[in-house]
């Protein structure tokens, strides 16, 4: 993928882009420190690495307690909570048929025998049956257990409301059996407080239901949900470990203690650390300067141009940062204790983030080298498992690298970390064959939280570049493709407006890519932008002889000058035009500079005839277009086909030697006139930008053989 365009236009003033003109040694001093803190940080930050193995696995190696700490000893809790629950005894309720049978039996009796009316004088047959009601309905839930049950609820502060005292074994819970005094009393107490039932009712019910002989039945669910209750109340059993201590030996196969073990060693050796004493901050400090010196001393030597340009390094700067955050946002969301999302995900891409942005931005040599620098220093400060981490993101990095050079829709973007997944499914499978695992939970979570990984990437890239792209006025070959639409609102006027002038640019887009790929400058850019630079003879269309279809010349009617002023006026005008629709800086740059500084040689002869070749009657300035000249390789490509494709119209022998006279004539020309001097373009490349312009142009313009005319007959 060619370099994408990081526009620099003297003339935009709006905002905070201000900020970025110039070659100021603070701006660049403001972007050097807000990288230090934010890498300072990202260092010191770090979390504690500590290599767990998995759970029923042979031991590597020896490993012993880098620290005291406790641990949370489930086995010691466990006996502690089974020895909490030893002294409860079961739970017994009255059964429930029974007591709905022994109501009606007593409704039915009231209903047949109502001597009761004459023993209770203040009472209705409604009052009892209301208290009948209650009373069911509190001796169905009503519970059973024995006195040091009880206490021990009490003490737990566990609810007891509905459980009473009364003895009972599963020996004689078959018997019917007469409930305590106690129990009735409670119960009187009970009915009595709700307000709206009749004391009198509440007494002659009661001592019906006290004689009653009762059957019990075991509640195996409360006796359940109590015993939880109460091992949910005992605490964690904690073991003390001394540094140095063994924890696992070689060979001894990994149980679920010994993972708690390095979990609560890890956790020790964390809150050990005081990352905000001067010592950690300073030792974080002189890493990432010395990370970040290395890496400018880097780009002064090999990528000068993005030190030399504020908007460039800022892109960068700002890449990087978010890369940065991308991987702390990761890291401590694997490694939360609530979640235990490592288990899962244990091997975390996250460098193709850089590399596709950096490809995308910039270039793919600076990409690589950028993704290689992050994948060491991540590899160097997350907790990871060092060999499958890097393994993994550097052939993410290398396929991502590989497949981003041909990237010029959005949307290839996922179809690029597809096959960047379809690459690591190898390595992945030999990381678990390696631990002996061809198949199982863990090779699947691999495969599965490595998709994920690239699929979010993915996502975040295609909603960041929009975003990065208007932010720093970069034009990607994605963009570029995008502005390449026939259907574009100016594309589309140009071949209804100006046929001929659209027909022109066409070539002259074609043989420009040409040019631009002989010398690996950005081919795509240039055919696209030379769609564009000539949109200023919309204004005008008839003044420009590749719009002059029906062979009167409307400049007969002016003056040189007033020719001269109607053809220079396309480039103001087009610029004026591109703003208004908001084209990218790169374009708006070639159709300023596609003429340079050249002059209206037609019109200046013209002149000059008029002026009877007198030069000083003619002031050659206002024949001059007025610039500036290219001053890049792209533009200066363009100024060379732009005018090799106007020249080639008029030519009558049109073979590879007449062109190729031609074209060194033009070129020399310009070069003489000094209109290369901004472009950075070498001698070596003007010819190797010469041939390809020939061999194309001879392309387009091939002859046809003729015919001969059939005869009739």
């Amino acid at each position: 993928m060619q370099e994408a365009e990081i526009e620099e236009n003297p003339l935009d003033s709006r905002g905070w882009r201000k900020w970025f003109k110039g070659h100021d040694f603070a701006k660049r001093f403001v972007l050097f420190l807000l990288l230090l803190i934010s890498l300072t940080f990202f260092i010191n930050n770090r979390e504690v690495l500590i290599d767990l193995p998995e759970v029923g696995s042979l031991a590597p190696r020896y490993i012993s307690a880098q620290i005291a700490f406790d641990f949370p000893d489930l086995e010691a809790t466990r006996m502690l909570k089974q020895e909490a629950v030893r002294d409860i005894g079961s739970f017994y309720r009255i059964d429930e048929n029974q007591i709905r049978s022994y109501r009606k039996e007593l409704e039915l009796s009231l209903i047949q025998n109502p001597n009761w009316r004459s023993k209770l004088n203040k009472s209705t047959f409604e009052n009892l049956y209301t208290v009948l009601d209650r009373l069911e309905e509190i001796l169905i839930q009503a519970h059973f257990t024995d006195q040091r049950t009880l206490n021990k609820m009490h003490g737990l502060d566990i609810p007891t409301k509905g459980i009473s005292v009364f003895s009972l074994t599963k020996e004689n819970i078959e018997e019917k059996r007469l409930l305590p005094e106690r129990f009735w009393q409670k119960l009187q107490e009970r009915l009595k407080e709700i307000g709206h039932l009749n004391a009198e009712a509440i007494d002659f019910i009661l001592a019906q239901f006290s004689k009653q002989f009762w059957l019990f039945q075991e509640d195996l669910s409360l006796e359940r949900s109590i015993k939880h209750s109460i091992q949910d109340r005992v605490a964690p059993r904690y073991t003390h470990i001394d540094p140095g201590s063994q924890i696992i030996k070689v060979g001894e196969r990994v149980s679920q203690r010994h993972l708690i073990m390095l979990k609560s060693m890890k956790h020790a050796l964390a809150e050990s650390r005081d990352l905000w004493a001067f010592k950690t901050l300073l030792s974080s400090f002189l890493v990432a300067l010395s990370l970040l010196i290395s890496v400018i001393a880097f780009l002064n030597i090999f990528y000068h141009d993005v030190l030399q340009s504020i908007r460039k390094l800022a892109l960068l700067v700002l890449i990087f940062i978010m890369t940065l955050i991308f991987a702390s946002l990761v890291e401590h969301l694997l490694l939360s204790e609530e979640n235990h999302l490592i288990e899962v995900a244990r091997i975390p891409i996250l460098v193709p983030f850089t590399s596709i942005l950096m490809c995308i931005l910039f270039e793919t040599q600076l990409a690589l080298i950028i993704s290689l620098f992050v994948l060491f220093l991540f590899s160097t400060v997350l907790a990871v498992n060092y060999v499958p981490f890097v393994l993994i993101n550097f052939i993410a990095v290398l396929t991502t690298v590989l497949f981003t050079h041909n990237l010029h829709k959005r949307k290839q973007i996922f179809s690029i970390f597809g096959k960047v997944w379809l690459s690591i499914l190898l390595p992945i499978l030999g990381l678990n064959l390696a631990k002996h695992a061809l198949w199982g939970f863990n090779l699947i979570s691999d495969v599965m939280s490595c998709f994920v990984f690239l699929c979010a990437i993915a996502i975040l890239t295609v909603a960041l570049l929009p975003i990065l792209e208007s932010l720093f006025h970069v034009t990607t070959d994605m963009s570029l493709m995008e502005y390449m639409d026939p259907n574009h609102e100016l594309l589309h006027r140009l071949s209804l407006e100006a046929p001929g002038t659209y027909q022109h640019c066409l070539v002259v887009g074609h043989l420009a890519e040409a040019g631009a790929r002989s010398i690996g400058a950005n081919g795509l850019f240039c055919r696209v932008a030379t769609l564009y630079h000539d949109i200023g003879k919309l204004f005008n269309p008839h003044y420009f002889t590749e719009n002059q279809l029906g062979g009167f010349n409307i400049h007969q009617l002016l003056t040189p000058m007033e020719s001269t002023q109607v053809i220079i006026a396309h480039v103001p005008e087009g610029e004026a035009l591109a703003r208004k629709h908001h084209l990218p800086q790169g374009f708006i740059d070639i159709i300023r500079e596609h003429h340079g500084t050249t002059m209206v040689y037609y019109f200046y002869c013209k002149q000059m005839e008029q002026m009877d070749s007198d030069a000083n009657k003619v002031n050659e300035k206002l024949f001059r277009y007025p610039g500036p000249k290219p001053r890049s390789r792209e533009s200066a490509i363009i100024m060379i086909a732009d005018t090799i494709e106007a020249a080639s119209r008029c030519m009558e022998e049109f073979t590879e030697e007449s062109i190729t006279d031609m074209i060194d004539k033009l070129i020399d020309e310009k070069a003489e006139d000094g209109q290369f001097n901004e472009a950075q373009l070498t001698f070596e490349e003007l010819g190797k930008v010469k041939k390809a312009i020939v061999k194309s142009l001879i392309v387009t313009r091939h002859l046809r053989i003729k015919y001969p005319s059939r005869s009739k007959t």
